[in-house]
């Protein structure tokens, strides 16, 4: 027992460890602990937003806005993902080369790049926040209600992309413990403001819907802080000078080269996620997309911890590529695909024995609640095959090959999962069910293609 607890002490502390040269399955384990508690933390967000906002009088308005909110601001995410796989590994592959300035060099490009995409889009979002609910498939009254929700959620996109973007170099650095003690920062924020500014307390006025977007600003923007002081100030292997940021051409060809079939990667993903909850809210209503709503907050409480594990692989075949071990790279994203099986596996089993608890902690309307189940237990079939596909793309970013896992989203979720969700929805007349069953057959076409690919190993030759 004092073996173990030695070890999670060690993976929670930050140590600077050299992957390359330790066990396989020690390196995938000091990385994975934190990786999966730094997005277990991520997935927190929404719930707590869920959680309290679901026990507001217009409690069917505000769910939904939350969760129709969340699924515009994944093409953020995607950015923020996209710019954050470049940054891991060009990071990586630099640390792994023992180059340290030449990883925070970099990593400051990378921030450069982000931040002027992100803005431009923070802009838009503020702008058109009620034609996005709209367009979302909202009704225009549900829209007026959310609208101020929506508006300050998108005008906080630069925070959240600096987020996931700060976390990407430290976790490129190998470094996620810093990853993980921002989310918990933000969080515990997020969690004190919460339940003050929605429902207020003393002389805070109650804010209702528009209090959980404030809390959820000033809760990230408390884990930016504490990010950047480890970015800038702290004694780390990545650290940014001012003089860094001046734009070196050669290194935003890299980032460019990298991130942009990064972002495409998963605004494919994305975009596709919006077109189900579209779709979802026009066949079922309101009840079946604040149910669908749910169940996906639900679903990536679960699903993000299992995506900080397969990012482990990502940073393990960044940096073995940059030492050339080629081998170690691949023995360690099959590790990595051992226990994230393990891992997903016993997800599977919580939701089908514990579906409805999890589901009434959220909501007590019946239909909503029927919805919510129907949903997470379709969805919960093809978890191990989500577990094994996870590992697979994060292997490919991590070497540099965004491209590949591109193209498998794209024709898995594009040509594959909404066909046939508008197949089973509409013609079929099987409504939000058609849509929850096109979830984890395409996630499983997606897992197969991505694994045949990733032992073809075309990915070993690709240079960062």
């Amino acid at each position: 027992m004092s073996k173990y607890i030695n070890f999670l002490k060690k993976a929670l502390s930050g140590e600077e460890v050299d992957y390359t040269k330790i066990s396989i399955r020690n390196a995938v384990l000091l990385l994975a602990i934190p990786m999966m508690l730094e997005m277990a933390m991520e997935s927190v967000f929404a719930l707590v937003d869920l959680y309290f906002v679901g026990h507001l009088k217009e409690s069917g308005f505000a769910i939904q806005t939350v969760g129709l909110t969340e699924s515009v601001l994944t093409i953020m995410y995607s950015i923020a993902i996209g710019m954050s796989m470049a940054a891991t590994a060009m990071v990586a592959r630099r640390i792994g080369e023992k180059n340290p300035e030449q990883a925070s060099r970099s990593a400051a490009q990378v921030l450069l790049v982000s931040f002027a995409v992100t803005l431009v889009l923070s802009f838009l979002g503020v702008i058109y926040a009620e034609e996005i609910l709209i367009l979302m498939g909202s009704r225009p009254e549900a829209a007026a209600y959310g609208k101020e929700f929506t508006r300050i959620m998108m005008g906080s996109s630069v925070i959240i992309m600096l987020l996931f973007l700060i976390n990407g170099i430290f976790r490129g650095a190998g470094n996620a413990a810093i990853a993980m003690k921002s989310l918990w920062i933000a969080n515990i924020a997020n969690i004190i403001l919460c339940p003050i500014l929605i429902r207020g307390f003393g002389p805070i006025p109650a804010m209702g819907l528009t209090g959980a977007a404030i809390a959820t600003t000033i809760g990230r923007s408390t884990g930016v802080l504490y990010q950047l002081y480890h970015l800038f100030i702290a004694d780390s292997q990545v650290r940014i000078k001012t003089e860094y940021f001046k734009p070196d051409f050669t290194l935003i060809r890299s980032v460019i080269k990298i991130a942009t079939p990064g972002i495409f990667q998963f605004v494919i993903a994305s975009c596709s996620w919006i077109i189900l909850a579209q779709l979802v809210a026009t066949t079922g209503g309101e009840n079946a997309s604040a149910g669908y709503q749910t169940a996906l907050r639900l679903m990536m409480f679960f699903m993000l911890p299992a995506w900080g594990l397969s990012n482990a692989a990502s940073t393990l075949v960044g940096q073995n590529m940059g030492a050339n071990e080629m081998l170690r790279a691949e023995q360690s994203v099959m590790k990595t695909v051992k226990y994230n099986v393990i891992f997903m596996l016993a997800v599977s089993l919580i939701f089908f024995i514990l579906g409805d608890f999890l589901v009434s902690f959220f909501t007590q309307e019946e239909m909503i609640k029927s919805f919510a189940k129907n949903a997470l237990h379709i969805m919960s079939v093809g978890f191990i095959f989500y577990g094994i596909g996870m590992v697979m793309i994060n292997a490919f970013n991590g070497a540099g090959d965004t491209w590949t896992p591109t193209w498998v989203n794209f024709f898995g979720f594009w040509l594959f999962q909404i066909p046939l969700a508008y197949l089973l929805s509409k013609y079929l007349d099987m409504g939000p069910k058609g849509v929850f069953i096109s979830i984890p057959a395409a996630e499983t076409l997606i897992t197969i293609v991505a694994f045949i690919l990733f032992k073809k190993g075309k990915w070993k030759t690709i240079k960062v």
